[in-house]
């Protein structure tokens, strides 16, 4: 696969700053298994894969925040099942 430079994600991104931290927060889910990567993985690491989603346009702030409030939900879901127990119990 072809090199993913910082001027290709930029077309996506508005800066430098936010670049970094959404290829940090995507490959981190892709790295823990949380997420499947958007486009062939092709051997690469987790950060490579992150910056070709990002540069291909298939990722953005938007995408990572959704994914990460679908992940607390079930999260919340289960504080909320045990609460509603406790207070029957008493």
């Amino acid at each position: 696969m072809a090199r993913v430079t910082v001027e290709d994600c930029l077309d996506n991104v508005d800066n430098r700053f936010e670049l970094v931290m959404l290829a940090t927060k995507r490959s981190r889910q892709l790295a823990t298994g949380g997420k499947e990567p958007k486009v062939p993985w092709d051997n690469d690491k987790p950060t490579v894969v992150a910056l070709r989603e990002i540069a291909e346009g298939l990722v953005d702030e938007e995408v990572i925040r959704l994914d990460d409030i679908v992940e607390e939900e079930p999260l919340f879901a289960a504080f909320e099942v045990n609460d509603e127990a406790d207070g029957e119990a008493l």
